[in-house]
Protein backbone atom coordinates (compact mmCIF):
# COMPACT_ATOMS: atom_id res chain seq x y z
CA UNK A 1 0.00 0.00 0.00
CA UNK A 2 1.60 3.51 -1.00
CA UNK A 3 1.82 6.39 0.86
CA UNK A 4 -1.15 8.17 -1.08
CA UNK A 5 -3.20 5.63 -0.21
CA UNK A 6 -3.14 6.09 3.02
CA UNK A 7 -4.10 9.45 3.12
CA UNK A 8 -7.80 10.07 2.82
CA UNK A 9 -9.55 13.35 3.19
CA UNK A 10 -12.77 13.70 4.06
CA UNK A 11 -14.98 16.70 4.52
CA UNK A 12 -18.56 17.05 6.02
CA UNK A 13 -20.47 20.24 5.30
CA UNK A 14 -22.61 22.19 7.43
CA UNK A 15 -25.54 20.90 6.28
CA UNK A 16 -24.57 17.58 7.01
CA UNK A 17 -23.55 18.00 10.33
CA UNK A 18 -26.46 20.22 11.28
CA UNK A 19 -30.24 19.32 11.06
CA UNK A 20 -32.65 21.05 8.75
CA UNK A 21 -33.76 24.19 10.68
CA UNK A 22 -35.60 26.59 9.41
CA UNK A 23 -35.41 30.39 10.24
CA UNK A 24 -31.48 30.65 10.68
CA UNK A 25 -30.21 33.28 7.93
CA UNK A 26 -26.21 33.46 8.73
CA UNK A 27 -25.88 35.10 11.75
CA UNK A 28 -29.35 36.25 12.16
CA UNK A 29 -32.26 33.72 13.39
CA UNK A 30 -35.35 34.12 14.51
CA UNK A 31 -36.60 34.51 18.62
CA UNK A 32 -36.16 31.45 19.79
CA UNK A 33 -35.46 29.50 16.90
CA UNK A 34 -34.29 28.51 14.54
CA UNK A 35 -37.28 25.25 14.78
CA UNK A 36 -37.54 21.85 12.75
CA UNK A 37 -39.95 20.88 11.07
CA UNK A 38 -41.91 19.30 13.53
CA UNK A 39 -41.89 22.67 15.43
CA UNK A 40 -43.42 24.53 12.96
CA UNK A 41 -45.74 22.15 11.95
CA UNK A 42 -47.00 21.69 16.00
CA UNK A 43 -47.09 25.25 16.45
CA UNK A 44 -49.04 25.83 13.06
CA UNK A 45 -51.70 22.53 13.62
CA UNK A 46 -52.14 23.20 17.78
CA UNK A 47 -52.34 26.86 16.75
CA UNK A 48 -55.18 26.08 14.43
CA UNK A 49 -56.99 23.76 16.62
CA UNK A 50 -57.15 25.77 19.70
CA UNK A 51 -58.18 29.08 18.03
CA UNK A 52 -61.63 26.70 16.82
CA UNK A 53 -62.04 24.85 20.17
CA UNK A 54 -61.87 28.15 22.13
CA UNK A 55 -65.05 28.10 23.35
CA UNK A 56 -64.13 24.94 25.01
CA UNK A 57 -61.43 25.60 26.68
CA UNK A 58 -61.66 29.29 27.77
CA UNK A 59 -62.36 28.26 31.56
CA UNK A 60 -59.32 27.05 31.90
CA UNK A 61 -57.54 30.55 31.45
CA UNK A 62 -54.08 30.64 29.65
CA UNK A 63 -53.29 26.57 30.58
CA UNK A 64 -53.75 25.52 27.36
CA UNK A 65 -51.38 28.11 25.40
CA UNK A 66 -49.30 27.27 27.76
CA UNK A 67 -49.43 23.62 27.36
CA UNK A 68 -49.22 24.19 23.42
CA UNK A 69 -46.29 26.02 23.86
CA UNK A 70 -44.16 23.57 26.08
CA UNK A 71 -45.30 21.21 23.65
CA UNK A 72 -43.52 23.12 20.87
CA UNK A 73 -40.63 23.23 22.46
CA UNK A 74 -40.24 19.76 23.43
CA UNK A 75 -40.34 18.42 19.60
CA UNK A 76 -36.80 20.80 18.61
CA UNK A 77 -34.73 17.25 19.08
CA UNK A 78 -36.84 14.59 19.74
CA UNK A 79 -36.24 11.37 18.39
CA UNK A 80 -38.71 8.15 17.80
CA UNK A 81 -36.38 5.02 17.58
CA UNK A 82 -33.50 6.97 16.07
CA UNK A 83 -36.06 8.88 13.55
CA UNK A 84 -37.34 12.61 13.46
CA UNK A 85 -41.20 13.14 14.35
CA UNK A 86 -42.03 13.20 11.02
CA UNK A 87 -40.52 10.53 9.53
CA UNK A 88 -41.49 8.08 12.27
CA UNK A 89 -45.20 9.72 11.22
CA UNK A 90 -44.55 9.07 7.84
CA UNK A 91 -43.37 5.36 8.64
CA UNK A 92 -46.62 5.09 10.91
CA UNK A 93 -49.07 5.89 8.38
CA UNK A 94 -47.46 3.97 5.63
CA UNK A 95 -47.27 0.92 7.69
CA UNK A 96 -51.09 1.13 7.83
CA UNK A 97 -51.28 1.61 4.57
CA UNK A 98 -50.29 -1.77 3.89
CA UNK A 99 -51.91 -4.73 3.22
CA UNK A 100 -52.51 -6.75 6.55
CA UNK A 101 -50.64 -10.29 4.78
CA UNK A 102 -47.88 -8.02 3.04
CA UNK A 103 -47.26 -7.74 -0.62
CA UNK A 104 -46.07 -10.36 -3.49
CA UNK A 105 -44.14 -8.92 -5.85
CA UNK A 106 -45.84 -5.27 -5.59
CA UNK A 107 -49.55 -7.07 -5.05
CA UNK A 108 -51.34 -7.56 -1.86
CA UNK A 109 -51.23 -10.54 -0.87
CA UNK A 110 -53.98 -12.58 0.02
CA UNK A 111 -54.91 -15.91 1.20
CA UNK A 112 -57.30 -17.78 -1.31
CA UNK A 113 -60.83 -18.28 -0.77
CA UNK A 114 -61.78 -21.56 1.28
CA UNK A 115 -63.75 -24.27 -0.85
CA UNK A 116 -65.10 -27.26 0.08
CA UNK A 117 -62.87 -30.23 -1.32
CA UNK A 118 -65.20 -32.46 -2.73
CA UNK A 119 -64.55 -35.95 -4.69
CA UNK A 120 -66.43 -39.18 -5.70
CA UNK A 121 -65.30 -42.38 -6.20
CA UNK A 122 -67.07 -45.73 -7.45
CA UNK A 123 -66.54 -49.51 -5.89
CA UNK A 124 -66.89 -51.46 -8.54
CA UNK A 125 -67.26 -55.45 -7.84
CA UNK A 126 -67.13 -58.40 -9.88
CA UNK A 127 -69.45 -58.26 -12.73
CA UNK A 128 -72.66 -60.55 -12.11
CA UNK A 129 -72.50 -63.51 -13.41
CA UNK A 130 -75.09 -64.91 -16.33
CA UNK A 131 -77.08 -68.21 -15.05
CA UNK A 132 -76.68 -71.32 -17.07
CA UNK A 133 -79.27 -73.19 -17.86
CA UNK A 134 -78.13 -75.76 -15.63
CA UNK A 135 -77.49 -73.07 -12.59
CA UNK A 136 -80.75 -71.45 -13.90
CA UNK A 137 -84.26 -72.01 -11.37
CA UNK A 138 -87.12 -72.12 -12.98
CA UNK A 139 -88.58 -69.12 -12.32
CA UNK A 140 -85.41 -66.99 -13.46
CA UNK A 141 -85.59 -68.74 -16.45
CA UNK A 142 -88.87 -67.35 -17.27
CA UNK A 143 -87.56 -63.65 -16.59
CA UNK A 144 -86.07 -61.32 -19.32
CA UNK A 145 -83.19 -59.84 -19.43
CA UNK A 146 -82.88 -56.08 -19.82
CA UNK A 147 -82.07 -55.66 -23.65
CA UNK A 148 -80.09 -52.52 -25.01
CA UNK A 149 -81.02 -51.27 -28.26
CA UNK A 150 -78.84 -49.21 -30.49
CA UNK A 151 -80.76 -46.48 -32.30
CA UNK A 152 -79.52 -45.49 -35.82
CA UNK A 153 -82.01 -43.50 -38.36
CA UNK A 154 -84.95 -44.25 -36.10
CA UNK A 155 -85.12 -47.86 -36.93
CA UNK A 156 -84.73 -50.41 -33.93
CA UNK A 157 -82.39 -52.94 -34.22
CA UNK A 158 -82.17 -56.37 -33.59
CA UNK A 159 -81.94 -57.51 -29.85
CA UNK A 160 -78.40 -56.92 -28.49
CA UNK A 161 -76.95 -58.86 -25.62
CA UNK A 162 -76.25 -57.67 -22.23
CA UNK A 163 -73.69 -55.08 -22.10
CA UNK A 164 -71.59 -53.55 -19.35
CA UNK A 165 -72.73 -50.18 -18.47
CA UNK A 166 -69.93 -47.44 -20.21
CA UNK A 167 -67.29 -46.16 -18.13
CA UNK A 168 -67.63 -43.12 -16.35
CA UNK A 169 -64.06 -42.08 -15.24
CA UNK A 170 -60.97 -41.50 -17.09
CA UNK A 171 -59.98 -45.09 -15.31
CA UNK A 172 -62.27 -46.78 -15.85
CA UNK A 173 -62.13 -45.93 -19.56
CA UNK A 174 -58.32 -47.13 -19.59
CA UNK A 175 -58.92 -50.17 -17.71
CA UNK A 176 -61.84 -51.27 -20.88
CA UNK A 177 -59.71 -50.72 -23.37
CA UNK A 178 -56.24 -52.60 -21.97
CA UNK A 179 -59.42 -55.54 -21.11
CA UNK A 180 -60.90 -55.17 -24.49
CA UNK A 181 -56.63 -55.33 -26.09
CA UNK A 182 -57.00 -52.34 -27.33
CA UNK A 183 -54.13 -49.02 -26.84
CA UNK A 184 -54.63 -45.86 -25.70
CA UNK A 185 -54.07 -43.50 -28.48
Amino acid sequence: MSADAARVGRFYTTARRHPWVLGKVADWRIPLGPYTPAQIALAVGGGFLLVKTIAWWTWMGPVPVVAWLLAVWAVRQPKIRGRAPLQAAFGWALLAWQPRGGRIGGRAARDRTPRALLGAFTIEGAPPRRPTASAASPAAAGRRLPVRRPSRGGRPGPAAAVTPAAPKSGVQHLLALSQRGGGVR
